[in-house]
């Protein structure tokens, strides 16, 4: 009874620290109800313009295309469409999805000719297509309607569309703005279901009412693999979709748990974003989106074992190429890291990679980081990855004509840039930065609350009412106060993990504390075998090799 409530009381200040204070608030945040909290998509702008449409394109057998970006959202999101069509019966539809390397990212009017030549006459896109304006201004010149469906912020004009949804452009009175784009593909599969059961459409007979939801574990994959906001509509459609991940009957969904050595009954939002997040991107990084695509939407057992094989090696070939550029940048920076932006490229790097390889220089030195190289169109692309200090699209955007183009938020960004502009691009980089940041001080995290290493199992039971967890509903930090260290150490096939076990005291059973691509000298203080220290971590259930343990993961050591 006393564990319980002691349980409860950090439950209460978990919430009241995330703003949740009322009872009502408290109910809507720990029981997500999809009938309650979702809200009508015909409030989304240009809904009602896209449905009328999609259903005349059925009714009359027209060749629909469902045109989407090649990432984690996009693939995802295509594949929603796809089974949309698919359950309806819908047999004239085409899935495009551009290539990274060959294409680049947006819609194109290559694309747009070879879809009209197939006798396309409505597209519809899924993340992507915002941006533009003069590929939108071809499809409606040679007859084609088309229906965009993104989440990205808009420029200062629309593309001229039969219809523009999302959630972020002007005028739109939605009440919920962060979806993803697969979750915006999704109002419009709900919509379109309502409309048509409404106008007793036949080829809605034989389909359960309901039976979107089973698309809800494409919307999970994404909203987490594109890093989106865990809070209101995300988090019911995120709930939702990691009970219907864990229990999926997509072919694909359990042949890659078991390549990875997952339970697919117990997948979490972790496991997306460090699992099947980056073997969805993989494809298109290294390959053929296709492959991925075919891995969501197969009916077969024996292809999709096949194509997790080929997710996981390519996945495998990106990790080696990234860590090569690290070296590489490494090598470059560790005798000079002056600057406040670190600056650099290689033609022979494949830019689809560079911003995980920026990253890794954002955790290394703390500091801005901007890297280039050569697509497989000819052109100079860039990933850029900020430390907080600075908002990237205002760097980008005050740094005179250095760059060509650009895009992206305030902690990421793409960009552009001619070869004559390459040699100046790090001096217009650091002369924008120091233009708009003030003075940066990295903020030191901060405990929520205080662990006691002997109630981890109930500490951990207790905070899965909070989960998921992710962007605006971060995981607890805990901290361990003078806890004992017992041994230091690092783990892993190339020894790049940190692992120490801590006690409450000396003689105490001790628990296993980790972190990944960090050593003993990446913390506040470095841990001394036999000493003592804080250790900030949050707590962690780990299935690995089919063995369940409860450890701790290390923000900081004080």
């Amino acid at each position: 009874m006393l564990q319980s409530f002691l349980m409860n009381e950090l439950i209460d200040e978990l919430l009241k620290q995330r703003g949740i204070i009322t009872d009502e608030e408290k109910e809507n945040f720990l029981s997500p109800d999809y009938d309650k909290h979702m809200n009508d998509p015909f409030l989304l702008k240009d809904m009602d313009k896209a449905v009328k449409r999609i259903i005349k394109a059925i009714d009359k057998k027209e060749h629909i295309a469902i045109y989407s970006d090649f990432d984690a959202d996009g693939i995802p999101g295509g594949a929603l469409l796809h089974d949309v069509f698919e359950k309806i019966g819908h047999e004239s539809f085409t899935n495009y999805i551009p290539h990274r390397n060959e294409e680049g990212y947006g819609f194109h009017k290559e694309a747009v000719k070879k879809l009209k030549k197939k006798g396309v006459t409505l597209i519809i896109t899924v993340d992507v297509g915002i941006a533009d304006i003069d590929t939108a201004k071809y499809a409606k010149r040679v007859g084609m309607d088309l229906i965009i469906t993104d989440h990205h912020l808009p420029g200062e004009k629309l593309p001229t569309a039969l219809a523009v949804i999302n959630p972020q452009q002007e005028g739109e009175t939605y009440p919920f703005k962060e979806f993803c784009g697969t979750g915006v593909a999704f109002k419009l599969t709900q919509a379109l279901f309502i409309e048509a059961r409404k106008k007793k459409k036949k080829w809605m007979e034989d389909i359960p009412v309901g039976w979107e939801k089973w698309l809800l574990d494409l919307v999970a994959i994404a909203t987490v693999a594109d890093m989106m906001p865990l809070v209101g509509e995300n988090r019911v459609l995120v709930h939702y979709g990691l009970k219907v991940l864990r229990k999926s009957r997509r072919p694909g969904i359990g042949a890659l748990a078991r390549k990875l050595g997952l339970k697919q009954a117990y997948l979490t939002e972790d496991d997306i974003g460090f699992s099947i997040g980056p073997r969805i991107n993989a494809a298109s990084r290294m390959g053929d989106p296709e492959k991925a695509f075919e891995l969501l939407t197969t009916h077969d057992d024996v292809q999709a074992m096949a194509l997790a094989r080929e997710l996981e090696s390519l996945n495998n070939k990106r990790k080696g190429q990234v860590a090569s550029i690290v070296r590489e940048l490494n090598e470059r920076f560790k005798e000079s890291s002056k600057e406040n932006v670190l600056v650099a490229g290689n033609p022979n790097w494949n830019p689809a990679l560079l911003g995980l390889a920026a990253n890794s220089l954002v955790d290394t030195y703390n500091k801005t980081a901007c890297l280039w190289g050569r697509d497989g169109t000819g052109s100079l692309k860039g990933s850029c990855r900020g430390n907080s200090s600075v908002n990237i699209v205002e760097m980008f955007r005050n740094s005179g004509d250095a760059l060509s183009q650009f895009g992206g938020h305030e902690h990421a960004g793409g960009f552009g840039v001619e070869d004559d502009k390459i040699h100046t691009l790090e001096k217009a980089l650091n002369k924008s930065y120091k233009k708009i940041a003030g003075e940066f001080k990295r903020e030191l995290a901060k405990e929520d609350a205080e662990l006691d290493q002997y109630k981890i199992r109930e500490t951990h039971s207790a905070l899965l009412k909070l989960s998921p967890f992710g962007i605006g509903n971060t995981k607890p930090i805990f901290v361990c106060k003078k806890a004992y260290i017992n041994s230091v150490a690092q783990f892993g096939k190339e020894k790049n993990h940190f692992e120490m076990k801590i006690s409450k005291e000396k003689e105490g059973q001790p628990v296993r504390a980790i972190s990944f691509f960090k050593t003993h000298d990446s913390f506040t203080v470095e841990p001394k075998e036999g000493g003592e220290c804080d250790v900030l971590c949050t707590v962690e259930l780990s299935r690995f090799a089919g063995r369940v343990n409860f450890e701790l993961r290390i923000v900081d050591i004080r």
